[in-house]
């Protein structure tokens, strides 16, 4: 473990982020968690894909 690792550690246990912090934080977690569940059991509409547009000449 690095160094720069134990003094960050010390430093949350001294000064522990908000309850308020905390829960935000949790709340991106499983929004994302949920997101990513959504597209890997119900799939990625097709509206929201992208197409490829053939090129015309090269340049």
């Amino acid at each position: 473990m690095n160094f720069r690792h134990l003094i960050r550690m010390s430093r949350l246990a001294r000064n522990p982020p908000s309850e308020k912090r905390v829960k935000l934080v949790f709340g991106v977690i499983i929004a994302c968690l949920v997101l990513a569940l959504i597209e890997r059991f119900i799939g990625w509409p097709d509206a929201l894909t992208a197409d490829r547009i053939p090129r015309i000449g090269k340049f």
